[in-house]
């Protein structure tokens, strides 16, 4: 049994983005290659709505597959396929943006907005798939409650318990653990799959390190294995798990649209420019 140690750890840089949201981009463009299929990671948590209330309106996204995950909040949304709705607290939405969407995101004011948003890549054969969009609501979270941990499975498959959605470009495990304080976890992983956690609350050892703790509002890559172990400490540790096995593909990235070529990434802009972005389908 090989153990998954610490790789590297990202604390990310505070950004401003859409009309003015205040955000942490805790992973971004220099982080592709090791986090790969990972794009991105976009983690809030504020109690002013100030901080988010001009929210993300109407913008493209090409290539990737867009999740977004509140633990509390609400975030209404819309798009050019025909969806809306409201992402509200223990709510995911999973839009698979494939040849070409225009969306938008505007949170309302709630007492706390906390979440992450993450951009996971898509293969190459897939880019132009036929865009998608599934709400998963906190009744369809399977939640498993072992010996001082909670785990809500977002997606994949936990110990029997599956999500409703796996991801149909890249298989995804995605894990919502509260680990209690003093309680440990372990999960076997496959040894190929990238996997990193991003800590929302409090602290904790991974590994095989019980000398170095590992602070909140992070994220945290670990070495390939096949068993991952986490120790909470005095005041336990909530975290999201992330795995999945890289593309080891090319990225060209112009802002929300990533393609694996620069020609690519030209023609999308064009077609914004010329109308015809938007592709349709029967």
């Amino acid at each position: 049994m090989k153990i998954r140690n610490i790789k590297k750890i990202v604390t990310g840089k505070k950004a401003v983005d859409g009309a003015g949201v205040r955000l942490v981009r805790v992973l971004g463009y220099n982080d592709v290659k090791d986090f790969d299929p990972f794009l991105m990671l976009d983690a809030f948590d504020s109690h002013d709505p100030e901080d988010y209330i001009k929210g993300f309106p109407w913008h493209p996204h090409r290539g990737i597959e867009t999740i977004t995950y509140l633990i509390k909040g609400d975030i209404e949304h819309s798009d050019s396929i025909g969806n809306k709705g409201s992402i509200l607290d223990g709510w995911c939405q999973w839009m698979t943006a494939g040849s070409g969407v225009m969306h938008q995101e505007m949170p309302k004011a709630s007492e706390r907005m906390l979440g992450t948003q993450l951009w996971l890549n898509m293969p190459k054969k897939n880019k132009m798939a036929q865009p998608n969009y599934c709400d998963i609501r906190a009744d369809m979270v399977p939640v498993i409650e072992e010996d001082g941990i909670t785990i809500k499975v977002i997606s994949g498959e936990y110990k029997g318990k599956s999500s409703s959605v796996y991801g149909d470009y890249v298989k995804m495990l995605y894990l919502d653990v509260d680990v209690k304080p003093g309680a440990d976890w372990s999960l076997k992983t496959k040894e190929d799959e990238t996997l990193f956690v991003y800590i929302v609350e409090g602290e904790g050892y991974f590994g095989e390190d019980s000398n170095n703790l590992t602070e909140s509002k992070r994220a945290v890559l670990f070495e390939s294995g096949d068993e991952f172990k986490i120790k909470a400490d005095n005041n336990g540790i909530r975290f999201f798990l992330y795995s999945a096995k890289p593309l080891n593909e090319e990225i060209a990235w112009g802002g929300p649209i990533v393609m694996n070529t620069k020609e690519e990434l030209e023609q999308a802009f064009r077609e914004l420019d010329n109308g015809t972005f938007i592709k349709k389908y029967e």
